[in-house]
C-alpha cells in the first residue's frame, strides 16, 4: 500500500484560535489514507490538540518562539531537513517569510504562504512587524492561498490576485452540526443560567487586542443601564485574560457577565446566543461568523471586518467601533430568537461546507505534489 503523502503545516503559536480550527476541520475531512498533516507548533502554545493529531495519524513537532529567531530559524531548518517534506504549507501569514526561508534552505520543493489576517494600525508593534514583512512575502513560496480575496490582496498584492495565482481556501464548516436546534438551545441556556426571556449575546474569540473584548464590555455596561436583565457570555482565553476581567469588575458589571475560557462547544454556544458580539479591530474571514450564520445567528460586527465575511443576507450589521451609542442602539432592537430558519443549503452552496473543501484541498496537494 502507498504511504500517504504528508503535509508539514506550519501553526505558530496555537491558542485554539480560528487559524487552527480550519486546519483541524480540514484534517478532520480530508482523505488520510492519501494525505497526512505534520504540525509545527511554537513552545509558547496554550493549546495544542495533540491526543487527536495523533489519533487521526498526524504528528506534532514543538519549536522555540518565532520571537528568538535564531533558535526558531535553526530549529525549522533541522526538522525540514529531518522530515523531508515534498509540501511545507505556512498559516503565519506575514511572518511565513521565516519558516518558507528555512524551508527554501533545506530545499523543500513546495512551499506555500497562506494569508489569514490583515492589521491594525493601532496595534503598533505588529503592525510594523507585518509592514516589514510584507515585501518579502512573495520571496520563498513557490505557492499562495488565502482564506479570502480580502486577506490575499493585503498581503501578497493585486497582481498575484489579479492573475488568479492565489487559491482561495475558505474557512469551511460542518454545516449540519450549526443547524439551529431549539433543544440544543433550551439545554445550554439551562446550563449558563439564562432564561428564555433573557437577551444573551456572546463573544467568541482569543483574549486580545483584535478580538477587541474590551469595546464589547463597554457597550455592554450602557446596555444594562436600559437592559438590566441582559446576560453577557465571553468565550476564549488568551494573553488580555486578567485584563477583561479587570474591565469587568471596574464596570461593575460581575453578575451580568460569564467568561467561560476556552470551548469546545461553539456549535451547541450558536444555539443559545441571540446576538454574536464581533467587534475586531481587524480581521481576515472570521470561522465564529461563519459558523454563526449557519446557525441563523444574527451578528452585529465592526466595520473593519470585510464585506466576504457576509454569506447569509441580512443576518450581519456592520457597525464602527468609533464609538459605543450604535453597538448599545442595535442591541436594544435585538430580541431572543427561540425559532430560526435553517441556514445549512445557503452555507453549503456559498462554499463553505468542510466536506468539498477539503476534497478540493487534497486535490490540490496531490497535484502540487506531482
Amino acid at each position: 500500500m502507498m504511504k500517504p503523502l504528508r503535509v508539514v503545516q506550519v501553526v505558530g503559536r496555537m491558542m485554539g484560535g480560528g487559524v487552527e480550527a480550519t486546519v483541524m476541520n480540514h484534517y478532520r475531512h480530508i482523505d488520510r489514507d492519501r494525505i497526512q498533516f505534520d504540525f509545527i507548533a511554537q513552545d509558547d502554545s496554550t493549546f495544542i490538540p495533540v491526543d487527536e493529531i495523533t489519533s487521526l495519524g498526524g504528528r506534532v513537532f514543538t519549536i522555540p518562539s518565532y520571537k528568538r529567531l535564531p533558535q526558531y530559524m535553526k530549529a525549522c531548518e533541522n526538522l525540514f531537513h529531518e522530515l523531508n517534506p515534498i509540501i511545507v504549507h505556512s498559516h503565519m501569514n506575514a511572518l511565513s517569510v521565516f519558516p518558507l526561508k528555512a524551508a527554501k534552505s533545506a530545499t523543500v520543493p513546495i512551499r506555500v504562504a497562506h494569508s489569514h489576517s490583515t492589521s491594525n494600525p493601532h496595534e503598533y508593534v505588529k503592525t510594523a512587524m507585518k509592514m516589514a514583512l510584507r515585501p518579502f512575502s512573495k520571496m520563498y513560496p513557490t505557492h499562495f492561498a488565502a482564506c479570502s480575496t480580502y486577506t490575499a490582496r493585503w498581503l501578497f498584492g493585486d497582481s498575484l490576485v489579479d492573475k488568479g495565482e492565489v487559491r482561495i481556501i475558505r474557512n469551511a464548516i460542518e454545516p449540519r452540526t450549526f443547524s439551529f436546534n431549539a433543544s440544543v438551545r433550551a439545554v445550554k441556556r439551562a446550563e449558563l443560567g439564562v432564561s428564555d426571556n433573557q437577551l444573551l449575546i456572546g463573544q467568541v474569540g482569543r483574549m486580545c487586542f483584535q478580538k477587541n473584548q474590551l469595546f464589547t464590555l463597554d457597550v455592554f455596561a450602557e446596555l444594562l443601564r436600559r437592559r438590566p436583565d441582559a446576560v453577557l457570555v465571553l468565550a476564549g482565553d488568551g494573553d488580555m485574560m486578567n485584563e477583561v476581567k479587570a474591565r469587568i469588575h471596574q464596570l461593575g458589571i460581575e453578575r451580568s457577565v460569564q467568561v467561560l475560557g476556552m470551548r469546545t462547544d461553539m456549535n451547541e454556544l450558536c444555539q443559545a446566543f441571540d446576538v454574536l458580539a464581533l467587534p475586531s479591530t481587524y480581521e481576515g474571514l472570521s470561522v465564529v461568523a461563519v459558523e454563526a450564520q449557519a446557525s441563523g445567528l444574527p451578528i452585529l460586527t465592526s466595520d473593519q471586518v470585510s464585506r466576504e465575511t457576509s454569506i447569509i443576507p441580512g443576518l450581519m450589521q456592520f457597525l464602527p467601533i468609533t464609538n459605543t451609542e450604535p453597538w448599545v442602539s442595535a442591541l436594544l432592537k435585538a430580541r431572543p430568537t427561540p425559532i430560526r430558519p435553517d441556514k445549512q443549503a445557503a452555507i453549503q452552496s456559498a462554499g463553505y461546507d468542510i466536506t468539498d473543501s477539503a476534497t478540493q484541498l487534497g486535490k490540490w496537494y496531490m497535484q502540487l505534489a506531482g
